[in-house]
């Protein structure tokens, strides 16, 4: 069964427990200024980003269909059965492609280091495993994110939706954006009101990126044509030169 996370940003109070969690659990630094920083990086995989008087989060979506993966010519990434898109960094060689490919802009790299890999969240792939949740769900303590199976999730978000109408922005993100992802957020307010990008399409992007990938392998063909053609009139032309000076001479 796929695993899900729901972040209610109605519930959240900003105390960043959640990053503190992902951060030990990964064996990250995390400190004053680390919490300060409202952004993705390559020491911090979950944030909590402030809206004036409200919260939202940023992770990895861990999409249904994911384009990171799609475009990652090593499988470095793969798209589990369970859910969580895992990365492995023995496969990697560096080339970030799925940092552009990325929709949500999650996945970092550790431009500093000597031995650069790319970071993101896994979901707590291990926890999940051991039928444990996240380990920043496991550290919220106003049941802002929780995780478990991906039905019980929706159901959740529904159920809480279904009690508090007037609470609640009627529409569940992460449902439908990119194909559907394995985080979903409720908010009170419209989602780009949080900082979230509400302009994705409902397809998932493997398709996009494979319809120009596809598109590879004739063009390179194309360009190793026009390459030959051009190194053969080149030295077409440099032959009939010192054709042309033997006879002159």
């Amino acid at each position: 069964m796929s695993k899900a996370m729901l972040y209610d940003s109605t519930l959240c109070i900003g105390c960043r427990a959640c990053e503190s969690a992902c951060s030990e659990k990964w064996g990250l630094p995390y400190d004053d200024r680390i919490a300060a920083e409202e952004r993705l990086s390559a020491h911090k995989l979950t944030t909590v980003k402030t809206h004036g008087e409200r919260f939202s989060r940023r992770l990895c979506m861990h999409c249904a269909e994911p384009g990171c993966v799609s475009v990652c010519p090593v499988g470095a990434l793969q798209k589990t059965a369970a859910g969580p898109v895992v990365y492995d960094a023995d496969k990697c060689i560096g080339c970030r492609y799925c940092l552009l490919a990325c929709p949500f802009g999650t996945p970092s790299y550790e431009w500093n280091s000597t031995q650069p890999r790319v970071r993101k969240c896994d979901f707590c792939a291990d926890r999940q495993r051991a039928g444990k949740p996240t380990a920043c769900s496991e550290a919220c303590p106003t049941q802002a994110t929780i995780s478990g199976e991906r039905d019980a999730m929706l159901a959740e978000a529904k159920r809480r939706m279904a009690e508090k109408p007037g609470e609640y922005y009627p529409r569940i993100y992460g449902l439908e954006e990119v194909g559907g992802t394995s985080v979903f957020f409720l908010s009170a307010v419209p989602f780009e009101q949080l900082g979230l990008n509400t302009q994705l399409p409902d397809e998932p992007l493997p398709g996009l990126t494979w319809a120009a990938q596809s598109k590879i392998p004739s063009v390179a063909s194309a360009g190793a044509v026009l390459l030959s053609g051009v190194y053969w009139i080149t030295h077409r032309r440099e032959e009939v030169r010192k054709q042309e000076g033997g006879e002159k001479s």
